[in-house]
């Protein structure tokens, strides 16, 4: 099944975070069996040839390939598309305007306006409209719910047509509401129960990172009832692994 039909039907999907450009480690971590991975341009310093590189291992492996972007711009999402993503993830959504924007930048048109290219994703030139009917049924839209101007708006935004989920950023949106990596503060909390709440009852599937690498974390977000999990990311499983087994091998010595 397909990630956008997982995602429609709200079925629970596992995935994590890409910020180091080796393809080994894409390829790793896709082989492990995450249901999606996220390649972060935002806040690595992955660039466009190096995402397209884990593209084409990602695809190898049969896993969705996520691109996290620098902003809402329909020039960095139209390329990042052409180079093979399966979709996007928009960073500080905060209107239905910003959503819409999106959703326009991803399809062609008439659904959107994206401009038509020859590239990777249309198998560069001899695919194209094989393509095409790939994007309108597959292409995949996480919009970012990182701001509190974005919990005040949260129905319209996730009632916008081709929002195929969210994900919340808990340290932007803590930050927003002058309480940076507070997560357990009753108001950020209260923020997140309302997006929460507000997907459920639009039928939009919940997401949220549980950061570090930590199995009680994540049970307690499916609890929650999260649905659209980033666990972890590249640079804390290795830093967590590596720690947890000198220490315990330092232990035994």
């Amino acid at each position: 099944m397909q990630l956008k039909s997982k995602l429609a039907q709200a079925k629970l999907t596992l995935g994590s975070w890409i910020t180091l450009g080796h393809p080994a480690i894409a390829e790793i971590m896709a082989a492990a069996g995450f249901d999606w991975l996220v390649l972060d341009m935002e806040h690595s310093v992955l660039e466009l040839g190096e995402v397209q590189i884990l593209i084409q291992v990602l695809d190898g492996q049969h896993c969705p390939a996520i691109v996290r972007l620098t902003s809402n711009h329909p020039d960095q999402i139209k390329r990042v598309m052409d180079a093979g993503a399966t979709g996007v993830m928009v960073p500080m959504i905060k209107s239905a305007t910003d959503a819409k924007a999106a959703v326009q930048a991803v399809y062609y048109p008439p659904q959107g306006q994206r401009g038509v290219g020859l590239a990777r994703a249309q198998g560069y030139g001899a695919r194209f409209d094989e393509y095409r009917n790939w994007l309108e049924k597959n292409a995949v839209i996480v919009a970012m719910i990182e701001h509190i101007d974005a919990v005040n708006a949260i129905d319209s935004i996730l009632s916008v047509d081709g929002i195929d989920a969210y994900i919340i950023g808990p340290y932007d949106l803590s930050g927003s509401m002058g309480r940076v990596g507070e997560f357990n503060h009753p108001e950020v909390q209260s923020a997140i129960d309302r997006v929460l709440k507000a997907g459920n009852r639009l039928g939009k599937p919940g997401g949220i990172h549980v950061i570090e690498p930590n199995q009680d974390e994540l049970q307690q977000r499916i609890d929650d009832g999260f649905s659209f999990i980033g666990y972890g990311l590249d640079i804390r499983i290795l830093d967590t692994l590596c720690r947890k087994h000198i220490q315990s091998i330092q232990r035994d010595l």
